[in-house]
């Protein structure tokens, strides 16, 4: 599913309106690879904030920060009705396509 999502999300131009939508959706799709990886290790995780101690764990440093800074942007556009800009969001879809294609061939066996 997170990679239907990613190859749809990247067919849609982003403009102001709708580059919060689009960033939610985006942290979605990393957010499900994470899960799909957890669970081929046995995990089933119940919080968004456990998958940076996760990534932590697995030494993903620096991917871990990124998703723990996204995730605290996806919640204030959830929960508090903040805007994500055209231009973080643009930033954002690049970045996360990366994360996900690494994260699927280093973890999941992707080729």
């Amino acid at each position: 599913m997170s990679q239907n999502s990613l190859q749809s999300l990247n067919k849609i131009n982003i403009d102001e309106k709708n580059s919060s939508i689009i960033f939610s959706m985006l942290y979605e799709s990393l957010r499900q690879i994470l899960e799909a990886i957890g669970l081929m290790e046995g995990y089933k995780v119940y919080s968004h904030e456990a998958f940076t101690y996760y990534l932590n764990n697995k030494k993903e440093y620096k991917i871990a920060n990124l998703f723990d800074k996204y995730r605290k942007m996806r919640n204030g556009v959830n929960y508090y009705g903040k805007t994500i800009s055209r231009k973080i969001t643009l930033k954002a879809r690049k970045e996360i396509k990366i994360l996900c294609e690494l994260l699927k061939y280093k973890y999941l066996n992707f080729k």
